[in-house]
């Protein structure tokens, strides 16, 4: 049982977007500017997606668990906490140690991350508007959690080198929290969420074939 109603939960949405407009535009600009560094890959453009990645993460902890959605949900608090911490592994692991480096390297992983990239950014918020959840009432692309997660996961996937395992793990438990609260809430755009930590799995299996192989600059 959720310790808010459906109508609170749009509201709480609906109070973030008009307070922090138009941080919405400049996510976009930072979603384009990390798909601009994969399919053209460098050095600084690897540092710069996971500097991306972390400012989803760190922003959406602080603004939207930790100064509107704790007024409903005080567990919010604790997942805010998370994904700050979650920000600060993509800086430790990205930008210090330098260990994402993002690309194109064809196959099933990566049809599934620009699936998941798309999906975050344009379907996800087309979705919404179809199912009555009108803008300023709805999740948005970079600013909040389950959008941010998604495109977490589509990003990651397009990547050339092995990904730290502990990068996963809080991706993986909201993937869990967010998608079983989505079904509750009746909030269809974030349903396959529930289902994209299964990206887990094959970003596993597919970091074990390249241990040993050469990494791509």
């Amino acid at each position: 049982m959720l310790p808010f109603t459906r109508e609170q939960f749009l509201g709480a949405f609906a109070d973030y977007n008009n307070a922090v407009w138009p941080v919405q535009i400049v996510a976009y600009l930072l979603g384009l500017a990390v798909v601009v560094a994969i399919l053209r890959p460098s050095p600084l453009g690897h540092r710069f997606g996971a500097g991306a990645l972390a400012a989803m993460w760190v922003w959406t902890g602080v603004a939207y668990h930790g100064l509107f959605f704790a007024r409903i949900n005080p567990a919010a608090w604790t997942f805010g906490a998370l994904f700050v911490v979650q920000g600060s592994l993509f800086v430790i692991a990205g930008v210090a140690r330098r260990r994402l480096v993002f690309g194109h390297p064809g196959g099933f992983a990566s049809v599934l991350g620009w699936m998941l990239v798309a999906y975050a950014a344009l379907l996800y918020p087309l979705l919404g508007q179809s199912s009555g959840h009108v803008y300023p009432a709805q999740p948005m692309f970079g600013i909040t959690p389950c959008p941010v997660t998604l495109f977490t996961f589509g990003v990651l996937l397009l990547t050339l080198a092995p990904i730290p395992r502990w990068l996963l793990i809080i991706p993986a438990a909201w993937s869990l929290v967010g998608g079983s609260a989505a079904f509750m809430l009746g909030v269809p755009q974030d349903w396959p969420l529930f289902f994209s930590g299964l990206t887990i799995v094959l970003l596993i299996l597919r970091d074990r074939r390249r241990v040993g192989a050469p990494v791509a600059a």
